[in-house]
């Protein structure tokens, strides 16, 4: 189906008000209860539609956007106006269910080499169907890419029957470290076995893939295990950054109660263990299992229901008045945005929710600062209706 082209809409500015927790009896104090949030006022706008299941978007140092969709294609919206598709060979891809094409990063030297990542299913892993972290080298003119380490990552495990807990979110640190978080695939056994990289975040040298030195198993004879910083995940969907270069926060999916925002630390371990005494994967296991000596608790549950968060970004900015600072989840499951308040030690403060985006646009799938200061959101809803949106502070 051909896409549409690039359209702006007129955009919509709505006061932020009170508004009402995202769960209903989480276990995080103090946001249980409505929050005051901010007065700051939004603007919305979209940037292109006909996208179909688009995951991730970055913002490149020329502020051309790149969107990907789970099927496969990239994107390219260009700062000036116009959209084009981008030739890519995805012809290998293996999109079934959650899995597909997922995570985007721009190498920090974008600007000089023109080298991003992607994170993928893939028909021809070794064992047959796999999750791959590949590089490519995008043209400069933004018509094309072509792969250069192909893959820069093999190994982290699919379901090959569903695609169920596929992840794969990436994201860069101040330092230049790509951390990749994946989902277990629905294995019970794969959260808490460091010989998998499935239901991990992983700490890897952007140039070879290798685990870093300095990384808390590093003196493992296992590639897999020396790439490892935390474990004990079920389905990373997001990685955030601070805005400081600080402490990095993960987003993943509960079963039926608990979506978990978590503080990462080396060789952490935040304590999903549904292996069932390895007779099969029980959900009915806590997310943070206390059982698990040293199980790191979240910083932010949802409790019951689930509202299933995603994509996740810092915002800064003295123009995002009071939310200057928070951090933002996407929400596939009860659409909207949710804003959380976190300090500098992981203590959550407040929480509230972004009524501009709050049952407007669907299920939200990504949300990103770029690096002109703007928020730029995906939807994922399906049935090429999806759609890129810019939201700033008025």
């Amino acid at each position: 189906m051909p896409r549409q082209r690039l359209r702006l809409l007129a955009p919509v500015v709505v006061g932020l008000l009170a508004a009402c927790s995202a769960d209903d009896g989480s276990a995080q104090s103090p946001a249980t209860g409505p929050s005051a949030g901010s007065t700051a006022q939004l603007e919305v706008a979209v940037l292109a539609d006909g996208l179909d299941h688009p995951w991730d978007v970055v913002q490149a140092p020329d502020e051309t956007l790149l969107v990907d969709e789970r099927s496969g294609g990239l994107t390219a919206v260009r700062a000036g106006g116009g959209e084009q598709e981008v030739a890519a060979d995805f012809g290998d891809l293996f999109a079934q269910g959650e899995t597909g094409l997922m995570g985007l990063a721009l190498d920090p030297a974008f600007a000089h080499d023109r080298r991003f990542y992607t994170c993928q299913g893939v028909t021809d892993g070794a064992n047959g169907p796999e999750v791959q972290v590949i590089a490519w080298t995008m043209a400069d003119d933004w018509t094309s890419a072509t792969r250069t380490d192909d893959p820069l990552i093999a190994g982290i495990p699919v379901n090959q029957g569903s695609g169920r807990h596929g992840g794969c979110r990436l994201l860069f640190d101040a330092q230049g470290a790509l951390y990749i978080g994946t989902g277990d695939n629905a294995l019970g056994t794969n959260p808490q076995d460091r010989s998998s990289m499935a239901g991990k975040v992983l700490r890897v040298d952007p140039r070879t893939g290798d685990g870093l030195p300095d990384n808390p198993f590093a003196d493992s004879e296992d590639p897999a295990t020396r790439r490892i910083w935390t474990y004990g995940h079920r389905n990373v969907q997001g990685l955030a950054l601070r805005p400081d270069g600080g402490a990095i926060y993960s987003v993943e999916h509960g079963p039926d109660r608990d979506d978990e925002v978590n503080r990462l630390a080396a060789g952490a371990n935040f304590g999903w263990d549904p292996d069932a005494g390895g007779s099969g994967y029980d959900e009915s296991v806590p997310m943070t299992d206390d059982g698990i000596q040293d199980a790191v608790p979240a910083v932010w549950s949802s409790g019951s229901p689930t509202i299933a968060p995603s994509g996740a970004t810092f915002v800064e900015g003295a123009d995002w008045g009071e939310y200057d600072g928070t951090l933002l989840l996407g929400l596939l499951k009860d659409t909207g945005v949710l804003a959380l308040r976190i300090d500098e030690d992981g203590t959550l403060a407040e929480q509230f929710r972004v009524p501009e985006l709050e049952d407007e646009y669907g299920r939200i799938r990504a949300v990103r600062q770029g690096r002109d200061g703007a928020l730029y959101v995906t939807t994922d809803n399906g049935g090429n209706e999806d759609r890129l949106l810019r939201v700033t502070p008025r």
